[in-house]
């Protein structure tokens, strides 16, 4: 299966390599043989992708130790579960999961649109192919994850070998959300790749009007959620996992993922205007542009061990490859650009300082300052570095310090943007749609003040919070109104139906909820407390309202580990709450530890308790508790996120006027027979 795999692999690069010289042959001929013969290589690269995938991870199910990747990243007590999430657990695997998901999105997309869009689909095909030839170049001439093992034999060639067992997955691995958050994170990655394409090549082949824009808007979405989910879920691995009491430390690899989210956030709000009002044409692409070579970027900074970080691959000189091929990446968008700039003249002008475009525009500055602050910073100890020779390193305080006041400012804007009209805004307006949600804010926000909490950053930030929530929910009010009013629901149902007449708009209005949920989480980080202690059997610390007692400890021998567990009883007031078994992990074939946060959550805070080791001196177990308020509702937040981006990807449904027969009376003849009826009934798109 190891040599059918490798096989796979090349053929998929050879058929990627004829995709993209015959898709440029078809693009020059207009030749419909060529135009179909190149798609249809396409659509074969991307199968023979999928079975070189599922073949190196029935070498992980079928312990095949003949095999230097599931050497490294497995061993025989390794679970079904985790073996899964073996495939992407090293660099070789996860590059060629980096195709594999890839491939997933770039057949949809052959296959879609394959009769449709004759004038740009060669463009596209062109475009994918040449990303996809990056990749398996990657995955079959420099870090193949098909290598065997061997050890030089007499004659001086190389003998293959099949170890017993292997090294087994990293600890940090073994934790069920590392199956499922690497798999969003990277289909966030490469589903950028689709807009990217679409955008290029509606500049190459001077695409009449935003009809790429349409073509796109769902993928981008589609791109955007998974990037969304992937980010959450990666926040929630280091809060329950790595055991430091947070979830966001502003680590390179946190950075990487979070820059294509900010550029991809930007773009969605933009678009709206290129389509409303034929504006932000060149700012549109190159937001595009800028957000897959920030996919590459992110994935280069992970894999080439110019930055130091808990989520990063060892060093390693594949790094030179994505550098090349940013420079590609980059020369061909610049010169497409200049090539071609005239196709993107904008058709209106802003109208007025206080509308809904000029919010989009402050919406999009602020994301790219926020984006262009955070690249610096994760690139500053490489800079300094190259110039001068030694690394400085910019930590959390500088983060923070720039981007906390962004976030409020665009926290406001959320706010703001549904209350203003198209092109210009009234006075009497403003004051009208402004006046319930300022009461709101304002009102919380003296409440929260008088109940103590002094921050000004979170006293903002919840103030702001309250006046957002109150925007949101005053435009489904507005429209569930009307619709109660001419079919008799409930406002619950109305609301609904509201949603499914618009669900891009409404949809992101969940979404925009959701973040106000997230920011709420984030504004209970200024009220953090920690304590750490050294106890023995029937001793107790105390945190905020709670108390910890060390009951026991006990070990827990499980097949790929052993738990070395505390049992610590909660009290409130005195009287038990619940019990916590924060745990440390020792995996016995590499020796490393692991550990398991045990968490009493509420949406009120969380006790996080930690096993943080033995004391040196006196080897009595140490625990560091934690009390981190509304942590929950940054998860519940990111649910909502998710929730309102998939109700934005659903199709509209729109109200159908039926006619219905008029009853006449007995005496009179029926002479019109059919009149206009108020009964609306529904269908869909």
């Amino acid at each position: 299966m190891d040599v059918f795999g490798s096989f796979a692999l090349i053929l998929a690069f050879i058929c990627a390599v004829y995709a993209f010289g015959g898709g440029i042959a078809a693009i020059i001929t207009r030749h419909p043989l060529l135009v179909k013969s190149a798609r249809q290589a396409g659509i074969a690269t991307c199968c023979l992708i999928f079975v070189a995938t599922f073949s190196l991870e029935y070498l992980f199910f079928s312990d095949n130790f003949s095999v230097a990747y599931v050497v490294e990243h497995s061993n025989r007590a390794l679970s079904t579960f985790y073996k899964v999430a073996a495939l992407w657990s090293g660099q070789e695997g996860s590059l060629l999961f980096w195709s594999f998901l890839l491939s997933i999105y770039v057949f949809s997309v052959l296959i879609a649109y394959r009769n449709k869009n004759g004038e740009l689909m060669p463009y596209v095909g062109v475009i994918l192919a040449g990303v996809q030839i990056f990749f398996l170049t990657l995955n079959n001439f420099v870090a193949s994850p098909f290598k065997m093992l061997g050890i030089p034999a007499a004659h001086g060639a190389m003998q293959m070998v099949t170890r017993g067992d292997g090294n087994g997955l990293t600890p940090l691995l073994q934790y069920p959300e590392m199956v499922i958050h690497p798999p969003n994170l990277y289909s966030g990655y490469t589903g950028f790749t689709i807009p990217f394409a679409f955008a290029l090549a509606a500049l190459l082949a001077r695409y009449p009007g935003e009809k790429w824009i349409h073509l796109t808007r769902k993928w981008t979405m589609i791109a955007w959620g998974f990037q969304t989910a992937g980010i959450l879920l990666g926040a929630h691995w280091a809060y329950a996992v790595l055991g430091w009491g947070g979830y966001w430390g502003w680590d390179p690899v946190e950075n990487a993922s979070l820059l294509p989210w900010l550029t991809g956030t930007a773009f969605l709000h933009s678009v709206m205007m290129q389509e409303k009002r034929g504006m932000m044409k060149v700012w549109n692409v190159w937001l595009v542009f800028s957000t897959f070579l920030l996919c590459i970027l992110g994935t280069f900074l992970t894999r080439s061990g110019v930055v130091s970080s808990v989520h990063a691959f060892a060093q390693s000189s594949i790094g030179n490859w994505f550098v090349g091929f940013l420079v590609i990446i980059f020369t061909v968008c610049l010169v497409a650009y200049l090539k071609n700039r005239d196709y993107l003249k904008s058709e209106n002008q802003l109208d007025a300082i206080v509308s809904r475009e000029s919010s989009f525009l402050f919406n999009n500055l602020i994301l790219l300052v926020a984006c262009i602050a955070v690249l610096a910073g994760t690139l500053f100890p490489v800079l300094s570095e190259a110039l001068s020779g030694s690394k400085i390193n910019v930590g959390a305080p500088f983060f923070n310090k720039v981007n906390i006041p962004l976030g409020l400012f665009l926290l406001f804007l959320t706010g703001v943007g549904p209350l203003l009209a198209w092109r210009k805004t009234s006075m009497e307006s403003l004051k009208r749609n402004f006046a319930w949600p300022a009461t709101v804010g304002l009102i919380a926000g003296a409440v929260i003040f008088a109940l103590g909490y002094r921050e000004p950053y979170s006293l903002v930030c919840f103030t702001l919070c309250f006046f957002v929530a109150a925007t949101i929910l005053m435009e489904f009010y507005r429209g569930a109104k009307v619709i109660r009013t001419r079919s008799g629901a409930s406002y619950l149902t109305s609301a609904i139906e509201l949603t499914m007449r618009n669900t891009r708009r409404y949809g992101g209005y969940i979404v925009h909820m959701g973040m106000v949920f997230v920011f709420i989480g984030l504004a209970g980080q200024a009220f953090n407390q920690n304590v750490q202690k050294e106890l023995q059997p029937g001793s107790s610390m105390q945190i905020g309202k709670y108390t910890l007692v060390l009951q026991n400890a006990d070990t827990k021998p499980e097949a790929n580990y052993t738990g070395f567990r505390l049992i610590v009883e909660v009290l409130v007031g005195g009287k038990p709450l619940m019990m916590l078994y924060p745990e440390r992990r020792v995996f016995e074939t590499n020796g490393e530890t692991g550990t398991m946060v045990a968490i009493y959550s509420t949406l009120r805070e969380d006790l996080y308790v930690v096993y943080a080791g033995q004391s040196p001196d006196t080897k009595l177990p140490v625990i560091h508790a934690y009390l981190n308020p509304l942590v929950k509702w940054i998860w519940f937040g990111g649910v909502i996120v998710v929730f309102g981006t998939l109700v934005a990807l659903l199709p509209n449904r729109r109200a159908v006027l039926v006619l219905s027969a008029v009853k006449q009376p007995a005496s009179e003849p029926l002479t019109h027979g059919m009149a206009p009826s108020a009964t609306f009934r529904e269908g869909h798109d």
